[in-house]
């Protein structure tokens, strides 16, 4: 009995020893080293954008070096990869998106799941995207293109940056919930894309809200609706999808930090806290707003719901209409 006591006592210290060490850790010394933040794209992207204006202002919080590096490849998935299989000790930063989501359930052979090898820490900012039309179309309403394409299956084409961007997904979801058939046609880029668009050789197809208002109203693009729950305050006069009768078109991009799943409760809420506070900073506000962003910080549990809610909901649009990036 003794000897089993001991046993018992020797492991019940090193149990006691191995779950207290991170929170002692996180509250006592966190951070001691410099921080990466991970963004899983090119620079001058939005990530890339936010990841950059929020690093030297965190740095300042935490009294430590933080860093950004672009790990860009396979839509995202190769840096969101190196963050998810990183150590869980704070040090190592995703800065996200909803294309994540995405971009994970179209390649094959993706090894981490977004869902459950992340610790999500705060939203950061939402981008809204228009639908739009060339005028030469003639459409000049929402339900003037569901019309058409209903009366007319493939007549009508749509362009996007590429295969499984937010700008395709947004349109193959408004396709699936207005029972419509368009052609997709898939660029390398936005910058043909959107010369396109504005040329006529495509007739419809998303743009961020800031961008596409500008061609609206100098009359190179009509507006049909804002992939926003909400009117977007950039363009006020601009119906929403469900305003004019298409439900659950809600398309909006969104942007996040997270850290690898396992990382201490207390480094989570040490970054939540001062990534909020710096999202709330005027300076940013404006600076994300100059790039079509919304600076909004959010809890680590309502990030957690966006995700567990949206990876279902684009997972069915990929199935569906059997999207592959491979």
């Amino acid at each position: 009995m003794k000897t089993m006591d001991r046993r018992q006592l020797l492991a019940l210290t090193a149990a006691v020893f191995a779950f207290a060490s991170p929170g002692v850790f996180a509250q006592g010394i966190y951070p001691t080293q410099t921080l990466k933040i991970i963004v899983p794209f090119t620079p001058g992207t939005g990530m890339d954008t936010i990841a950059r204006v929020v690093a030297p202002r965190l740095s300042e919080r935490l009294g430590q070096s933080v860093v950004v590096q672009n790990q860009p490849g396979a839509s995202g998935n190769i840096g969101a990869e190196a963050v998810a299989k990183s150590a869980p000790d704070g040090y190592t930063v995703l800065m996200g998106a909803n294309t994540m989501l995405m971009a994970s359930q179209m390649y094959k052979g993706v090894a981490f799941d977004p869902v459950k090898d992340f610790a999500p820490v705060s939203m950061a900012a939402y981008g809204s995207l228009m639908l739009v039309a060339n005028p030469k179309t003639g459409i000049k309403s929402l339900p003037e293109l569901v019309k058409q394409a209903q009366a007319r299956p493939g007549s009508i084409s749509f362009g996007s940056p590429g295969v499984g961007t937010p700008h395709h997904m947004a349109m193959e979801l408004f396709k699936l919930e207005s029972n419509t058939f368009m052609l997709h046609v898939p660029y390398r880029g936005s910058a043909g894309y959107t010369q396109d668009l504005l040329g006529g050789e495509l007739n419809v197809g998303f743009l961020p809200v800031h961008i596409a208002q500008g061609f609206v109203k100098n009359g190179r693009l009509n507006a049909l609706a804002v992939g926003s729950p909400k009117r977007h305050p950039v363009a006020p006069d601009v119906p929403t999808f469900d305003e004019v009768g298409v439900k659950r078109v809600d398309v909006d991009l969104w942007y996040a930090f997270f850290l690898p799943a396992k990382t201490p409760a207390a480094v989570v809420t040490r970054l939540n806290t001062e990534m909020a506070a710096i999202l709330r900073q005027n300076d940013v506000k404006d600076i994300l707003g100059k790039a079509g962003m919304d600076a909004v910080p959010s809890s680590p549990a309502e990030l957690s719901a966006i995700v567990a809610k949206d990876h279902p909901r684009w997972g069915a649009v990929i199935r569906t209409k059997q999207i592959s990036a491979d």
